[in-house]
């Protein structure tokens, strides 16, 4: 499996992993905007984007394992690897299976904890609803909660492209991908061990995932960092790209 990726600058190599039901078109303002910081490497996640979705069961490890050959593919031996919601999430399995790899750690608007049993139910329902009927059940009940009060209220062009890109997602890879997200473990104890610095990033309108989680995941890191993005939901690379990328870029600095 190769992963479909779009890099972009030079330096310090990023990669930056993206939201569910969404590809790695959602970071065109961070590989624009942290090209002078940094070299910014962003996967399409299997089955997403131009990526191959392949035949083996849903698994974030498996995932994991795609960016650690992205990483082979380009030469990279060590890199920052970060992701926001579900990027996280893969983020958090590539530090418990290739710890080596890592420079630095970026997660943004994700949890540390595993999905409580209503939760993977609800993932299963999609699943099934996507395959069955396509994304309109995306656009209805996974769009929404994605945007914070501010942008869906003053900012149309970005939730319009937000919704576009939900509503290409392929149903098989949405539904591999919620299968993949219900099984992940608890990954408190990865965040207590790992051995790098970690930026936790969330936006303050964030219902998804909570800037109280977040506080909580960035004092679990040995060296963690918390940034909080101002009129921002769960997107808020999407959302407020230019504080994203003033944070990230400045996290990068700080590892030089």
């Amino acid at each position: 499996m190769q992963l479909y990726s779009r890099s972009a600058g030079s330096g310090t190599p990023v990669v930056l992993l993206h939201a569910f039901p969404l590809s790695s078109a959602m970071w065109l303002a961070q590989r624009e905007g942290l090209a002078p910081a940094c070299r910014v490497i962003t996967p399409d996640l299997r089955g997403f984007g131009g990526s191959r979705l392949g035949d083996e069961a849903p698994s974030l490890d498996l995932m994991a394992d795609d960016v650690a050959r992205l990483l082979d593919h380009e030469g990279v031996e060590r890199a920052v690897v970060g992701g926001q919601s579900m990027g996280g999430y893969v983020t958090m399995a590539f530090c418990r299976r290739h710890p080596d790899r890592l420079l630095g750690v970026v997660l943004a608007d994700t949890k540390a904890a595993a999905d409580p049993p209503p939760a993977r139910e609800n993932r299963e329902r999609i699943a099934e609803a996507v395959l069955r009927d396509g994304s309109e059940i995306l656009v209805r009940e996974v769009l929404p909660p994605q945007l914070g009060a501010t942008t869906k209220q003053g900012r149309p062009m970005v939730a319009g492209r937000v919704r576009g890109l939900v509503q290409s997602a392929p149903p098989a890879a949405v539904a591999w991908a919620q299968r993949a997200m219900a099984a992940r473990p608890d990954s408190s104890d990865t965040l207590r061990t790992l051995k790098v610095p970690a930026l936790v990033v969330v936006g303050d309108e964030d219902e998804l995932s909570p800037p109280a989680e977040a506080e909580a995941m960035a004092g679990t890191v040995p060296d963690g960092r918390l940034v909080v993005i101002e009129k921002a939901g769960h997107l808020s690379a999407m959302e407020q790209p230019e504080a994203f990328n003033h944070a990230v870029a400045d996290f990068v600095r700080s590892l030089a």
